[in-house]
């Protein structure tokens, strides 16, 4: 037996009768002979993790545009929590935590710079609109490898598209992703909106609190118990009716007091004008755009190039992008 024999084999006897085991994925796009070390899986959050997309999550905005300050958070830091939290729920119902990980690490890979305000411009722009969820899906079929993709198994990648959407993911470690995605985000939101002086601990709706917890650990820590205690030996991911209108309440309340805030969004229309001009610009002269999206151009057309060229980019390199394209540069006499 192989290494990945044996954890296949330990799968097979550990795991709830409702997890996704790795021996039985449906595959790849492009099928590849089976690691003698690693799990499909366990290959996919290699993949992912090697991959540049990954590390460019950590240069792209969460909630905050260019912070001052070192404890923000990031994309890539966002998805670290999420990989985390859907791990541990995956672990406590007896689910498969490498694909939960996997899924969880590469569900972030098409963001935009400029967080959701980089979204919303894309999807005005682009003909047929634009969705997070649906670049990163394209960034591991497509866009990584110089054009190969990552070759990413069936449910790696349903996980990865159905995070946000009306779409479901067929397993329940895809399917848990959405709610870790959403545990993590709202609470180190939260963390950071108290860092930047946008809202207080005291401003959090004592409803919520009284329900989840006053303190960041206890809020991750009870809406992950909940989640684990009412989807165990089910066929699906749930929550409890309170928690999960403790939840919604406190989605509600970041939208109306730091999403929505002009204090916490104050450059977003200038970072959304920004992303604008560099898409005119590149779409009147897209010979700017670096070779490999010249492929894309021809096969594709010029907006989807310029789309997947721009959503790529961290926030600094668009703002340099821009300033190369835009800002005069200074003369001097040599």
């Amino acid at each position: 037996m192989t290494l990945r024999e044996q954890t296949e084999q330990r799968e097979r006897e550990t795991l709830s009768v409702h997890a996704c085991l790795s021996a039985q994925s449906k595959g790849r796009l492009h099928p590849v002979e089976p690691c003698p070390v690693r799990t499909c899986f366990q290959r996919d959050i290699d993949r992912i993790v090697h991959s540049k997309a990954f590390r460019r999550l950590k240069h792209k905005t969460q909630v905050f545009l260019e912070p001052e300050g070192d404890h923000y958070r990031t994309r890539m830091t966002h998805t670290i929590e999420v990989a985390r939290i859907a791990r541990t729920i995956a672990r406590g119902l007896g689910l498969n935590e490498d694909l939960a990980e996997a899924a969880a690490y590469g569900h972030d890979l098409g963001h935009t710079p400029f967080g959701h305000a980089g979204e919303r411009v894309l999807n005005e722009i682009m003909p047929g609109g634009f969705a997070h969820n649906e670049q990163s899906l394209r960034v591991v079929d497509r866009l990584e490898q110089g054009g190969g993709g990552l070759n990413l198994t069936y449910e790696v990648r349903r996980g990865i598209l159905c995070h946000t959407g009306e779409d479901r993911a067929e397993t329940l470690e895809g399917r848990l992703l959405r709610l870790a995605d959403q545990i993590a985000y709202v609470n180190h939101d939260i963390d950071d909106a108290i860092r930047g002086r946008i809202i207080y601990p005291m401003d959090i709706p004592l409803t919520v609190s009284q329900r989840l917890g006053f303190t960041h650990s206890e809020r991750i820590s009870f809406l992950v118990r909940d989640i684990i205690e009412n989807s165990g030996g089910k066929d699906d991911i749930l929550q409890s009716p309170p928690f999960q209108e403790a939840l919604a309440e406190l989605r509600s309340f970041m939208f109306a007091y730091v999403y929505h805030n002009p204090v916490a969004k104050g450059e977003e229309g200038r970072a959304q004008d920004m992303l604008r001009r560099l898409f005119d610009a590149y779409r009147a002269d897209p010979d700017r755009l670096p070779s490999e999206f010249q492929d894309i151009r021809a096969k594709e057309g010029i907006d989807r190039a310029v789309c997947d060229y721009i959503s790529g980019m961290t926030d600094k390199f668009a703002v340099e992008q821009f300033a190369q394209l835009f800002i005069p540069k200074s003369w001097s006499v040599k």
